[in-house]
């Protein structure tokens, strides 16, 4: 037994005494009184029960003998006088009793008396883990129809005090009160302050189902739902080419999961799909290259908008006033619109957001990529941002990859811009060291007034102003779309990758590389064809 168990016994057997002692003084008052002759045979057995506690003595005497003589006793006649009980409170403060009582009043008195007793043994047991019938049997007592209903109401009462805290309240109990207070004893020892979990759990139960309770306990940080997801569907499509569920010994890997939920998301997306957006490096094409004629990807994108399908590039790439550089990132995508002579009302549904949610781009009649004046599209919170808290932002953040840097011993380039800083090890490192010092920057820079976001670019490690959330936000109030028809497609939602800020904003899929894109893409325009050839049937 530990310390605390034992201390917690010790307490409780001292309470027990005390409130035995508080009965025989009770019973001694009667018995002056004369009124508890006036008892029931039932009321007597009632109570020599209640009191009795196998194990418990008080002055060397069981209890229940003790309890027993004074009530076989109590029938001589005894001149009445006030007489002063204890009770036994931590403040041990006392309070008189009146011995002279009616007969009524006595009988009243001996059945609270009864019933009290009765709910504290139940209470203590239960604690214990027994029961009151256990109590009953182990002491041999048979108790009466009439106590027996008594004691069932009680036992109620007793469960239902576990989670009604405003009885606890009108008895004047405080809430930081004494840990022998009745209400903390019945968190089985523990104090309410320790026992958060109890309080979530029952405050979860009175809002939600029992399966709602286990999916919002286990999945606290899962995020919001912009459509249903059919991802027993998925699972069963999935299986039938990675035999999943007939594997024995291999379980399913993060990657597995990954792509159930892809596919569950896509067939969600597919028929009312308005806006998709891209992540460019390890998404679009592999990390520190360019989209090239030969891209897979080109053939996709064109395809979703010319049934309609708005397309953006959210990348962290950023290039202020300088068009042409973000041109040379997508020269394959470009020159496929102009040799396909696309219409101006298809390469309107093409834009590309840049350093995260600080440049937005469009494509013009010539097919070039052009500015878009930042009073049309950007965010009012954004518009807000002032030079000086920029520069502090990124003067903070340089320090601290320097700082961390040299802590790691990593030689690095510092890469300064009007709206991001980094910096990129000039040798070989390891991906390890790359998300120590991203992390490091996450922590030491949340007291910014502004927002930002520190990631690991695979190569390198980058601080932005703003993130993809605040991007994604601005690109859905200027295009009018909606968070359900929208799907941002992005390889980095960890903790140190810039993709995950859109969750807040819309539905995603999670790839790994190109090749992962263009296969779910090809996927997604399927069903979309598919959906466009079966009518809605009400």
């Amino acid at each position: 037994m530990s310390l605390c168990e034992a201390r917690f016994v010790e307490e409780r057997r001292g309470r027990r005494k005390l409130r035995r002692k508080n009965v025989v003084a009770t019973l001694d008052a009667l018995k002056t009184s004369g009124s508890s002759a006036r008892l029931g045979r039932t009321q007597r057995e009632a109570l020599v029960s209640a009191t009795s506690v196998p194990g418990v003595e008080v002055e060397g005497q069981s209890v229940a003998h003790s309890h027993a003589q004074s009530i076989d006793t109590a029938h001589e006649p005894s001149t009445s006088q006030p007489v002063q009980l204890d009770t036994f409170d931590e403040s041990s403060s006392s309070t008189s009793l009146n011995a002279g009582l009616s007969s009524s009043e006595a009988e009243h008195l001996a059945e609270t008396l009864v019933e009290s007793l009765a709910e504290s043994n139940e209470a203590a047991i239960g604690v214990l883990g027994g029961s009151a019938e256990t109590a009953d049997e182990s002491s041999g007592v048979n108790r009466g129809d009439s106590c027996s209903t008594s004691l069932s109401k009680h036992r109620e009462k007793y469960w239902k005090g576990l989670i009604d805290t405003e009885n606890w309240e009108a008895l004047h109990l405080d809430r930081a009160g004494s840990v022998t207070d009745s209400h903390v004893l019945r968190r089985k020892g523990h104090l309410k302050e320790q026992d958060g979990l109890i309080d979530f759990i029952i405050s979860m139960h009175q809002m939600l189902s029992p399966y709602e309770v286990m999916e919002k306990r286990l999945v606290p940080s899962v995020g919001k739902f912009y459509t249903r997801l059919k991802l027993v569907d998925a699972l069963k499509e999935y299986d039938e080419f990675a035999s999943l569920s007939r594997r024995r010994y291999v379980p399913p890997n993060f990657a597995e999961i990954r792509h159930i939920l892809n596919i569950a998301q896509l067939h969600a997306s597919a028929e009312e799909l308005a806006l998709i957006t891209f992540d460019a490096d390890g998404t679009l094409y592999a990390d520190g290259h360019h989209m090239k004629d030969d891209n897979k990807m080109i053939g996709h994108i064109v395809a979703l908008m010319k049934r309609g399908i708005s397309v953006a590039i959210v990348t962290a790439a950023g290039y202020p006033g300088e068009a042409a550089r973000f041109e040379g990132r997508l020269a394959g995508l470009l020159a496929a619109f102009e040799a396909l002579q696309l219409p101006p009302a298809t390469t309107n549904l093409f834009h590309v957001m840049g350093g995260e949610c600080n440049y937005l781009l469009k494509v013009n009649d010539r097919y070039r990529l052009e500015f878009v004046d930042d009073s049309l599209w950007k965010l009012e919170s954004m518009r807000e941002w002032g030079a000086d808290d920029v520069e502090r932002l990124l003067d903070d953040a340089e320090a601290i990859l320097r700082s961390a840097s040299a802590r790691l011993r990593v030689p690095v380039a510092v890469i300064r811009k009007e709206r991001a800083v980094g910096i990129c090890p000039v040798q070989p490192t390891i991906y390890e060291v790359l998300e120590e010092i991203a992390l490091t920057v996450q922590a030491q820079l949340v007291d910014s007034k502004l927002p930002f976001c520190a990631f690991n670019g695979g190569k390198d490690v980058f601080v932005d102003v703003g993130n993809k959330s605040l991007g994604m936000a601005a690109l859905l109030q200027y295009l009018r779309k909606r968070p359900e028809e929208t799907l941002h497609v992005g390889d980095r939602f960890t903790v140190t990758g810039n993709d995950g800020a859109t969750r807040s904003r819309c539905s995603i899929l999670w790839v790994a590389n190109p090749e992962e894109t263009a296969f779910f893409v090809r996927m997604l325009l399927r069903d979309i064809h598919l959906s466009k050839l079966t009518p809605y049937l009400e």
